[in-house]
């Protein structure tokens, strides 16, 4: 098996990662979606280099760490026990999934430009998770769900570093760390937070939606 078939399959399952959660999932798996996403990530890193370097190791610890272990564990916390949970990922009606069916198709048209088997696929991938990440922000007002939309579209900026000649140097992946760390950090504060107030100001007797 080449590194192109890799590749590719490590693609493949980045795009499920995205796009199964969004049509048949529940905010409270998504983490393990997440996670997926990011050994997706991972796999396309080390295979990117044919040697395995400080950088390139760098790199995939950055990416088992963090995206991987850490902030889908946080955003399990957060979901842990919250009424939000048990919502779908996206509301599941038809003209919802027309439009994610659409714009999945237009991504692929897009990436095809490229006229490259890996690199279109790659393209399309990315603009597929950016699209699908702006339809969340759009169809669905709950804030799990919008927190869950950026990590979304930070993992499509980290799978478009394997598009690049040369990697970002290190600091710049532990500025993109640190803020999709944050991402998650200062979302669950929000929501946590939002929640809290909620419930002080609720009347006694009165049902908390």
């Amino acid at each position: 098996m080449n590194i192109t078939h890799n590749t590719t399959l490590a693609l493949i399952a980045c795009l499920m990662a995205t796009v199964i959660p969004v049509f048949f999932g529940k905010l409270a798996i998504t983490p393990n979606w997440l996670s997926l996403q990011a050994l997706a990530l991972g796999w396309i890193t080390l295979n990117k280099h044919h040697e395995l370097d400080l950088h390139a190791l760098a790199a995939g610890l950055e990416v088992l760490i963090i995206r991987a272990w850490l902030v889908p564990h946080l955003l399990r916390r957060t979901l842990s026990g919250h009424k939000a949970a048990e919502h779908d990922v996206m509301p599941s009606n038809l003209f919802t999934w027309g439009v994610a069916v659409t714009l999945i198709i237009v991504a692929f048209q897009f990436g095809d430009g490229a006229r490259a088997d890996v690199r279109a696929l790659t393209l399309g991938v990315i603009a597929a998770t950016v699209t699908i990440a702006f339809l969340l922000l759009a169809t669905n007002r709950e804030p799990v769900a919008q927190l869950v939309a950026l990590l979304f579209m930070e993992n499509a900026l980290a799978l478009f570093e394997s598009l690049m000649p040369e990697p970002w140097p290190l600091p710049v992946h532990l500025a993109i760390s640190t803020v999709y760390v944050g991402t998650v950090a200062v979302g669950s504060w929000l929501i946590r937070s939002s929640d809290v107030s909620k419930l002080l100001a609720a009347k006694p007797g009165d049902h908390v939606q």
